[in-house]
């Protein structure tokens, strides 16, 4: 059964800082994954997903498994980044998230995030029933390999 994940986008926004800039006075690439990790919680908490619940509650973590970042144009000190968020697929083990970053209409970097559903023991697991609707995963789907 094909997995449908609710690709209504999400957006956040972050006023670069200049601690965020490097000597070229451009945000400094790594900064670019810690807005993508700002509007995917953004998106979590949209969508009833309380994520430090899930890790106390469940003992359930989304561990980073792949982060990939295309860098288009530069954001500078003090440019308003609006980061869209989208969920592109979901299955029981994993989830993969895009991303576009944009000062005004221009894209500064697009993205993705692959995060695979862990154990506090780093054991593979599955996303916990209750949030599966929440990402498109349908009830009672196996744990693949």
């Amino acid at each position: 059964m094909k997995n449908s994940p609710d690709k209504t986008v999400t957006e956040a926004r972050v006023r670069v800082r200049y601690a965020e800039t490097d000597q070229m006075g451009v945000v400094y690439y790594a900064n670019y994954l810690v807005w993508m990790e700002v509007a995917r919680m953004g998106w979590c908490r949209a969508r009833g997903v309380d994520y430090s619940e899930m890790e106390r509650h469940d003992g359930i973590f989304l561990a980073v498994a792949e982060a990939n970042c295309r860098y288009r144009s530069p954001a500078r000190f003090d440019d308003e980044v609006v980061i869209k968020v989208w969920l592109e697929e979901a299955s029981s083990r994993m989830v993969i998230f895009h991303y576009e970053m944009s000062v005004g209409e221009r894209v500064v970097a697009t993205g993705h995030t692959r995060h695979v559903f862990v154990s506090s023991g780093i054991q593979k697991a599955r996303c916990p029933e209750r949030f599966r609707s929440v990402f498109g995963i349908a009830a009672g789907e196996p744990v693949e390999g």
